[in-house]
């Protein structure tokens, strides 16, 4: 069975981008699959900030990234790039913490003049860090993306199949044998 690690590189608990995360997570376990969050903004700020890998919470986080076979890497675009929370985070990550791994790139935003971000900001720091694949990721507009009450998230039809896309070409790239043929199960269980 696959592990599967989604990152939350959002500073706000309730921001779309951690409450897409949440629904991606919940669909990706229902399927079968072993799939947990790291918040990066639940990590103690000093020792992230100051780069202090030894600190048990940081060391806890590594090795969730080291046990996972695939990785979610979610951020909202800040000043038309990721989080300084991520950047922080993945800073921590040795040379090769992410190889051997397929990874995810989710970013949403309040404009689709950011689409790129994926691109340009993201994708190069997930390949320096050893990634064996990278997909394609999506960028999502906060506006597909509507809070519930409760902590629910609501995303526009259109903007959800393409999200579940994503995750399905996520778990048919994961390394041969862990992934479950469960891509449309993804897709239909919304």
């Amino acid at each position: 069975m696959s592990r599967l690690l989604a990152i939350s590189g959002s500073p706000s608990a309730t921001s779309r981008t951690a409450l897409v995360l949440d629904q991606v997570v919940r669909r990706l376990s229902r399927a079968g699959f072993d799939a947990g969050q790291l918040a990066v903004r639940d990590l103690p700020p000093a020792e992230l900030l100051a780069g202090r890998p030894e600190h048990a919470a940081l060391r806890r986080a590594l090795h969730e990234v080291e046990a996972a076979d695939g990785v979610i890497v979610a951020t909202p675009v800040y000043k038309a790039s990721y989080t300084g929370l991520l950047k922080a985070f993945l800073d921590l990550l040795p040379q090769t913490g992410l190889a051997g791994k397929t990874v995810l790139p989710l970013v949403t935003g309040g404009s689709p003049a950011h689409v790129l971000t994926i691109d340009y900001a993201l994708r190069p720091v997930l390949s320096a860090l050893g990634a064996r694949h990278v997909v394609a990721g999506r960028y999502l507009l906060d506006t597909a993306i509507e809070a519930r009450p409760g902590g629910g998230v609501r995303i526009q039809p259109e903007a959800e199949e393409q999200l579940f896309r994503a995750v399905e070409d996520f778990v048919d790239a994961l390394p041969t044998g862990s992934a479950l043929g469960a891509g449309s199960v993804l897709i239909a269980a919304s």
